[in-house]
């Protein structure tokens, strides 16, 4: 396996990843990419959609991204993300008070097609309500 690089993934609420990644698909404005271990230096803003993130521990994440831009170099790689959510925090409440109580968390992440929840995760971000993490 490559050598892991430095990524960091930070909204203006937290940050939601300082680790040693192995990969990272970034959801780019001119279309998605991938980074590895000394990519050439991009820097990129986000349409909506997910990153896919492949930790160097073996660990997977899903973190769906609004806004904001990836910065690539040979070492490392910052996304700056105006709105982030983590799949795997998602609570109930939150998704079904965006949807009208359409969807439930796990329907989300796991039931509908790529563009039906980009829209459904945009309205939840766009929604005015706190995003909290379920513990």
């Amino acid at each position: 396996m490559a050598e892991p690089f430095p990524f960091e993934l930070v909204s203006p609420e937290r940050l939601l990843i300082s680790a040693e990644a192995a990969q990272v698909l970034v959801p780019g404005a001119e279309g998605d990419f991938v980074v590895l271990p000394r990519h050439a230096p991009v820097l990129s803003t986000l349409r909506p959609g997910l990153l896919d993130v492949k930790l160097a521990d073996g660990e997977e994440r899903r973190i769906f991204v609004r806004g904001g831009f990836a910065e690539v170099d040979p070492e490392s790689l910052t996304v700056l993300a105006e709105h982030a959510i983590d799949l795997g925090e998602l609570d109930d409440e939150l998704v079904q008070a965006a949807t009208g109580g359409r969807w439930t968390a796990a329907e989300l992440v796991d039931g509908l097609a790529e563009g039906e929840r980009d829209q459904v995760l945009l309205g939840v971000t766009g929604s005015g309500k706190t995003f909290t993490v379920a513990h």
